[in-house]
This record gives structure tokens, sequence and C-alpha cells, in this order.
């Protein structure tokens, strides 16, 4: 396989480095005093959504907007990612929208968000590595 062209590259590092700063926000915010708990879970998801959508992009796949990680596994799965082992990252799917809107919110404990945390950097351990087997990243 070619390694994917210099635009695509560009565009990869920018889904990257967004899911990466969605998950120091969430360590950081779990350190915080009366920590957001549900924001936390929220920016877990998203650094999950985001390194699933970094490997997509790099397979040039147009992927649906979504929130859906298990969509978004099946993609990567069907276009060479071999992800299998990160079903679990499916739990962080409704914390997506649950955690956003007044109404659709359910709470969420601090061993959840610990959870969501430790399931996104699972997804971006084994997404990076994804990555730099197609040498999208170093």
């Amino acid at each position: 396989m070619n390694a994917p062209s210099e635009d695509v590259l560009v565009k990869v590092r920018q889904w990257v480095e967004r899911a990466d700063e969605d998950l120091r926000l969430a360590r950081h915010a779990l350190t915080m005093k009366d920590a957001p708990y549900r924001l936390v879970a929220y920016h877990a998801q998203q650094c999950a959504e985001k390194y699933l959508k970094a490997y997509l992009v790099a397979r040039n796949v147009d992927f649906p907007y979504t929130h859906n990680i298990a969509r978004l596994l099946e993609l990567c799965n069907e276009h060479g990612g071999a992800m299998w082992e990160l079903r679990d990252a499916e739990e962080l799917t409704p914390f997506a929208i649950t955690t956003r809107y007044p109404g659709e919110d359910a709470e969420v404990v601090k061993s959840a968000a610990v959870r969501a945390i430790e399931i996104a950097e699972d997804v971006c351990r084994v997404a990076r590595v994804r990555l730099a087997d197609l040498e999208a990243i170093d």
C-alpha cells in the first residue's frame, strides 16, 4: 500500500491533534475540584471518535456524520483497521449526546468518567499503531 498523500497526512494530523486535545482536557477535568464528570466522559468520547475518523481519513474513506463508535469501528475494520479489540469503545457513544443537552443528560459518576478515559486511551493507543503502520503519523 502507498503512503497517504501530503494533503491526507495534514488532515490526519489535524484529527489526531484534536483527539489528543480532547483526551488532555478530559484528564485535566477529572482532577478538578467538583469535576464535571459528564464533560470528562464527553471529551473521552470525542477523543475516541476523532481517532477512528483519523484512521478513516488516512484510508481515504468517506465516513458518515455520526458519533456512533460502533459504526466507525465497523468502517475501520472494513478498511483494514483490525480494531476488533476496541469493541468496549462502543460504551462511549451515549456520551456524545446525553452529556451535552439538557433533558437528555444522564448522570455520569466518577467511575464512569474514569472508565471513559481508559477506553479513550485504548483507542488512542491502537489507532496510533494503525496510523503508524499506514505511515500517516510517526
